[in-house]
Parts: C-alpha cells; sequence; structure tokens
C-alpha cells in the first residue's frame, strides 16, 4: 500500500513560487524544498523525477490560472476597459509572466513527461496571444493604436514592460500607473 502525500500540491507550490523568487531557478533544490515543508527529500523524489519536472508543473498549473483570467477581457467591451483589465491581471501574475519569459531558458532535455509539459507550456502561450491579437483589433478598431504597428511588436511591448525589474523600489501601484502612462501616450512632452 502506498503511502499518502504528507503535502498538499498546493502548499507544494506556494514554497516553490516562493523559493524561485528568493533564489531563482538555479537556487531551488530539492533539499531546500524539503526543509521548507517539513519532509525528506525522498517524499517529493516520489512524486517528481527532478526539479525542472517540478518547476514545469509548478509554471503549467499558474498558466491555467492566468489564461482562465485572461480570457475574461472579452467582459469588457472598451478597448480602455481592456486595456485596464489586461494591466490588472498582468501584474497580478507578474511573477509568472517572469518565470515564462525565464523558461526557455533552461536545458533541454528528451524525457516525455518534461516535453509534453513544455509542448502544454507553448499552447498556453499561444492562447494567451490569440485572445490579446483580438484586443490590439480592437483597439485599432477604435482609432486607439497606430494601425501601421503589427500586432506582434505591440504585444510584445506589453510583456516587456510587465517582466521589466523594478530597480528602483518604486510602489508598485505607482509602477502599474506610470508604466500605463507610458504605453498609453508616450514618454515624450509633444507641443500643441
Amino acid at each position: 500500500m502506498a503511502r499518502e502525500r504528507k503535502f498538499s500540491t498546493g502548499d507544494l507550490f506556494q514554497v516553490v513560487e516562493r523559493l524561485l523568487l528568493e533564489h531563482g531557478y538555479d537556487g531551488l533544490n530539492f533539499g531546500l524544498l524539503a526543509e521548507e515543508l517539513h519532509i525528506s527529500r525522498g517524499a517529493l523524489y516520489k512524486y517528481y523525477e527532478n526539479k525542472e519536472d517540478l518547476v514545469l508543473e509548478y509554471m503549467i498549473h499558474k498558466m491555467h490560472k492566468f489564461f482562465d483570467d485572461i480570457k475574461q477581457i472579452k467582459e469588457y467591451k472598451s478597448f480602455q476597459e481592456q486595456f485596464d483589465f489586461l494591466f490588472d491581471v498582468m501584474f497580478q501574475y507578474a511573477t509568472i509572466v517572469q518565470l515564462l519569459a525565464r523558461a526557455h531558458e533552461n536545458p533541454q532535455t528528451k524525457k516525455d513527461q518534461i516535453a509534453k509539459n513544455k509542448k502544454i507550456m507553448d499552447e498556453y502561450h499561444l492562447e494567451i496571444y490569440g485572445h490579446l491579437e483580438d484586443f490590439i483589433e480592437l483597439g485599432k478598431q477604435e482609432g486607439v493604436l497606430k494601425k501601421d504597428i503589427p500586432d506582434k511588436v505591440m504585444l510584445a511591448m506589453i510583456f516587456q514592460t510587465v517582466i521589466m525589474p523594478n530597480h528602483f523600489g518604486v510602489p508598485e501601484e505607482e509602477w502599474v500607473r506610470f508604466i500605463k502612462e507610458i504605453l498609453s501616450n508616450g514618454m515624450f512632452v509633444h507641443p500643441n
């Protein structure tokens, strides 16, 4: 008879997220996780073959939640409402967006489950871009966004601003407001 888990997936993912933010991908290890969860390293190895497998499963979990929230953008009718909603959600999930940006930096492996998880991540990524392309199209239709700038450039700019580190410690509310302002109106003063 198999022994039961001494930790929940929710508890595990909460600790994984905190340790990734504190120590980065390279600093995360099963010893540190086990210590934080008050379990043996062996307990983790029963469920996850290695760190990459665990982190990818965590990221898929977070990506799924992010994707569910992003889909709600369709509930907002105007571009400005969608813009405000999008930034609220993206900054709520800023850590996952930052981790996703680094996901492809990890060494590739041929193990079936890890390859499958990476494929799932790529599919979520494409679906999110699909929802956001509709957002960009709405902005162009309303005459808010320039039609001559390719959608992918605008989407890349939005994602890059979210993952941009706040090295100067600007309070988060101000940081988000300034980023939205720069994206909406630019940073140059235009004389009338």
